[in-house]
């Protein structure tokens, strides 16, 4: 055996100590710190970089894009308003819309805010719905509804003629009053509701007392299809406050309680129909009392125009005069008897003759 092949092998053993080891880990970790952090760096500029490409990309093309309306929309005389077309179902004048919704001919359309249009005709008392619409390349269209009225709604108790009563309001079926400027002769036999003295009347305003809400519902419930032909009203008093006086063309009095309006109008049909069976005129009926409801009937109108154009016949009283035969012979003729006729002048020579011959 040689000498190498003898010699003990070397045993793997560290060649640093512990502190020599302490201070390389050290190193390591300040190596890969600072790779990292200048790995980090360079990820946030390069997403910097990204998002100011974006954000400048961006603001280019909503420059672009407010620059390309601006030429193309907003100021190109292609788009000039050049027709306002105006459709109501009332008795609203174009001008007077126009007026109201700031419109003049010549801007941009694309410069006309249409919900501020909207807003501002809806403000007129008259208007129900609105709609405004933009068409291409100059027009703007405008439809309105008006409000139907249903009433006419005062204060006051009485009076005659609601078209020149400056107290009295058209009011529709929502309970909004309106005023109108044009009147139409439907306008005039519209019902009357009297006696609102709670109400602060003002056009555009909505009624807000219990008594004519009430009256309200009882003009609509009264619109069915037996009670609009036998039973139309003509006027209703709230004056009462605990009650309606209503007042039919027939010149009925019904009075209607505020609560159960539909039960009370069954009840009173019940009552026209008895009265058209019977051939009676209901005259007044209190619908507040739920049993044994007082009714009064009238005579029917033929039989009061019959008694009118055919009065009853009396025997008629003549007054005797006394006739006097003194006074009567002793009176000179009159002219209207001084000629005799023929008969009177034959006779008379008859007694001549019979006289002479005698003497």
């Amino acid at each position: 055996m040689t000498a190498a092949q003898k010699r003990p092998r070397p045993r793997n053993r560290r060649i640093s100590n512990l502190r020599q080891r302490r201070q390389q880990h050290l190193l390591d970790v300040k190596v890969r710190s600072r790779k990292v952090t200048q790995h980090r760096n360079r990820k946030v500029l390069v997403a910097l970089s990204k998002l100011v490409l974006v954000a400048g990309f961006c603001v280019a093309v909503y420059l672009g894009a407010l620059e390309g309306a601006k030429r193309f929309f907003f100021e190109n005389p292609e788009y000039q308003l050049k027709t306002i077309e105006v459709q109501t179902d009332g008795t609203l004048q174009r001008d007077q819309i126009v007026e109201v919704a700031d419109l003049h001919e010549g801007e941009n359309i694309f410069k006309i805010n249409l919900a501020r249009v909207h807003d501002r005709i809806q403000q007129l008392p008259q208007v129900d719905d609105v709609q405004v619409v933009r068409k291409l390349s100059g027009e703007i269209d405008i439809r309105v509804v008006e409000r139907k009225p249903v009433a006419w709604l005062t204060s006051e108790k009485e009076f005659s003629d609601p078209f020149v009563s400056d107290a009295a309001f058209l009011v529709d079926a929502r309970g909004v009053l309106m005023k109108q400027k044009k009147l139409l002769p439907e306008y005039l036999g519209l019902p009357l509701i009297l006696g609102c003295s709670s109400e602060s009347l003002e056009a555009g305003k909505i009624v807000e007392s219990s008594e004519a809400k009430t009256a309200l519902e009882l003009l609509r419930l009264s619109v069915r299809s037996f009670m609009q032909t036998r039973f139309q009203i003509r006027d209703i008093d709230v004056s009462k406050g605990y009650c309606l006086l209503v007042t039919d063309k027939n010149h009925t009095r019904i009075t209607f309680g505020l609560n159960d309006l539909e039960q009370q109008l069954q009840r009173l049909e019940q009552f026209l129909v008895y009265s058209d069976d019977s051939k009676q005129e209901l005259e007044t009926v209190n619908l507040l009392v739920q049993r044994n409801i007082p009714v009064t009937f009238t005579r029917p109108p033929a039989a009061v125009i019959n008694d009118t154009i055919e009065p009853p016949v009396e025997p008629r009283i003549l007054k005797a005069i006394p006739v006097h035969s003194s006074a009567k012979a002793t009176a000179p003729p009159s002219k209207a008897h001084s000629r005799a006729t023929p008969k009177q002048l034959r006779s008379n020579g008859r007694e001549r003759t019979d006289n002479n011959g005698e003497q």
